[in-house]
């Protein structure tokens, strides 16, 4: 793992020569990143970020926190919160922007001492499941981290909308798997990383969590088909 989402993170935090970073996916053409956005404020976060931010209580583990914008302001506000990513480097900027308790580790290596109230999984939380198959390998691990009662709430977007409607309102989709599962491409400072992405849409989610022994929430839609959910058991 070359971690370029993390070390374009971090340059950009510590002004060490930040360039700009590259995304492209199998669905879509490179783009630049605007890296700034991953530290922006709760005003500039998307309407379903706010919501889960003010839905988050008790103990709290932001899992895949990246710039550690959700984890920052939530201790702010004065709550108990763990910044979990597997990047380094991403974990060394939430550190250094104070997160008073950050973890570097993959979510399903992550063996806390207690268990969590809230998990956040925001910013295409579906997407660390990289293919639809590892779905219940990931939620069956993130129920392990609930305390009773707890919830989890996650992001992601029906990608349903990204390829040609026909004129009877149909869809062409490639008969080529599950058409959430995308490769995803960054290029940073002359390297090049790529690794399995996954969006899910609402009703497979809500498939996926049901077998798992999840009740799943539609809590709140946004624009561009995204939407965020709440899991409870």
């Amino acid at each position: 793992m070359l971690d370029l989402f993390g070390q374009a993170i971090l340059d950009f935090y510590t002004q060490n020569n930040p360039q700009p970073l590259l995304t492209e996916t199998s669905i879509s053409e490179e783009d630049e990143m605007d890296v700034a956005y991953l530290f922006r404020t709760f005003k500039n976060m998307p309407k379903i970020e706010q919501k889960a931010l003010q839905l988050a209580k008790g103990k709290i583990l932001d899992i895949g926190a990246g710039a550690g914008c959700h984890a920052l302001y939530l201790q702010q506000k004065g709550m108990e919160v763990t910044a979990l990513d597997q990047s380094a480097h991403a974990i060394e900027a939430c550190r250094l922007q104070n997160i008073q308790s950050c973890v570097q580790c993959s979510v399903l290596d992550y063996k806390p001492e207690t268990q969590f109230d809230t998990l956040l999984l925001l910013m295409n939380g579906t997407g660390i499941f990289g293919k639809l198959n590892q779905t219940a390998t990931y939620l069956q691990k993130l129920k392990s981290l609930l305390c009773p009662g707890g919830q989890i709430l996650i992001d992601s977007s029906d990608l349903i909308y990204m390829f040609d409607e026909d004129e009877d309102g149909g869809r062409w989709i490639p008969d080529t798997g599950y058409y959430g599962e995308l490769e995803f491409t960054l290029h940073y400072k002359g390297q090049k990383e790529q690794f399995p992405w996954l969006y899910l849409d609402y009703n497979t989610l809500q498939n996926a969590a049901l077998a798992n022994g999840f009740h799943c929430e539609l809590v709140a839609e946004g624009k561009n088909y995204d939407y965020l959910a709440r899991l409870t058991v």
